[in-house]
């Protein structure tokens, strides 16, 4: 990164899974192409887990931007956070250089999160990173209300 360069110009929120308190119940991020990206990284929060609660976490790619071809990327997972393991309040973060998937024909990615047993609080961001184009905030998805620069 250039020392004149803000981090919102070489990085920018792609897709979002608002923080909330979720049923044990999959939840997914639109399809986001890699296409501007030399790498992704999702984080996924977790916050109080419910009694028994676990909390995964997974990145698949498709051949497009709706889904066709749909596989997991083998690795792009985290560690299951578990209410017994004494993982609320933390995080799990998974990067993805988007050339790992040249050559496979694969241009899309998307977030799942998967909160099993009981209701839990929990979040997730994908984010990219060297953007082709900057700054890489013109990519934001629609839901970015601001950035602040002081």
């Amino acid at each position: 990164m250039q020392p004149n360069q803000l981090p919102s110009e070489q990085s920018a929120v792609l897709a979002c899974i608002d923080p909330d308190a979720y049923t044990a119940a999959t939840y997914v991020t639109g399809w986001v192409s890699m296409a501007l990206w030399d790498t992704l990284q999702a984080i996924v929060l977790a916050g109080d887990l419910g009694a028994s609660g676990t909390l995964d976490a997974k990145l698949t790619a498709a051949t497009d931007g709706s889904g066709t071809g749909a596989a997991d990327i083998s690795g792009a997972t985290i560690t299951q956070l578990t209410q017994a393991g004494t993982d609320s309040n933390k995080q799990g973060i998974i990067n993805l250089r988007t050339d790992s998937l040249a050559g496979q024909g694969f241009t899309h990615v998307r977030l799942s999160m998967t909160v099993g047993t009981a209701t839990s609080d929990a979040g997730a961001l994908l984010l990219g990173f060297g953007p082709k184009y900057s700054p890489a905030s013109d990519s934001d998805a629609t839901t970015v209300d601001s950035i602040t620069t002081v």
